[in-house]
């Protein structure tokens, strides 16, 4: 059994719907939770929800990670031989 502390305006409105639903605040606190309890793990991490977008917008060298400072070394030493 688990015990807890509402703030008075929360105990209220949880009164109230009780008293709408014609039902027990224990029983729409369950409902509540069990909510929460799916929402929460359907949740989806920071890469699951990215990982359609990784690489969609990139430039199909997938050697460009690893070979970037040639390339750069390149670039600089093609501007120095072309002046």
């Amino acid at each position: 059994m688990t015990t807890v502390r509402l703030p008075i305006d929360v105990e209220q409105r949880l009164e109230m719907l009780a008293k709408k639903r014609h039902t027990s605040k224990s029983d729409i606190i369950k409902e509540a939770l069990e909510k929460f309890f799916v929402e929460a793990e359907s949740e989806k991490d920071s890469f699951s929800l990215g990982v359609e977008y990784f690489g969609k917008y990139g430039s199909s060298d997938g050697s460009l990670s690893t070979t970037y400072k040639r390339k750069i070394k390149e670039l600089i030493n093609a501007e120095h031989h072309s002046h």
